[in-house]
């Protein structure tokens, strides 16, 4: 069985991050959405438990999607669910960069892991956690950057 991991804040899940689970996901056999504890960003504006809940909410309808959170390290959480296979989103080259730097970092932790690069729909090429944020604190309309299933989640959230 092939497995693959897709590792990310998802403060909160986009239309972007959706689009690369549904591709990722016909790649592999079983794709683990994992909700990973980023200590270079702050506490977060969604709790972890409202975060594992919208992505529950937004990946519901496919199949062969799990939903799992993590405070370790991507190594560790990849050994105890058994693989070697992460699946990572590229916007822009500043996201290649990092993405970049973490795949050779997982590498050298581990020389068993490959990071695969899907890079994203140009129509979504634009849309980040941070930017839907800002929206959110400025009380601006969501609804096309979030997946119409979390947005009344998000609405009450805040």
């Amino acid at each position: 069985m092939k497995i693959a991991i897709y590792p990310g804040s998802f403060d909160p899940i986009t239309i972007g991050h959706i689009d690369i689970i549904k591709r990722a996901s016909k790649k592999v056999d079983k794709l683990i959405v994992a909700l990973l504890y980023n200590t270079e960003k702050s506490k977060g504006f969604f709790s972890i438990s409202q975060r594992l809940s919208m992505l529950n909410l937004a990946t519901n309808e496919l199949d062969n999607v799990i939903v799992t959170s993590s405070n370790g390290l991507l190594v560790d959480l990849m050994k105890t669910v058994g693989t070697n296979i992460i699946i990572k989103g590229v916007r822009n080259i500043k996201d290649f960069e990092y993405e970049k730097d973490m795949a050779l970092i997982n590498n050298n932790l581990d020389t068993n892991i490959e990071t695969f690069f899907l890079f994203a729909s140009p129509k979504y090429s634009f849309i980040s956690s941070t930017f839907v944020r800002e929206l959110l604190y400025f009380n601006k309309d969501i609804d096309n950057y979030v997946p119409s299933e979390i947005v009344s989640f998000i609405k009450k959230a805040r």
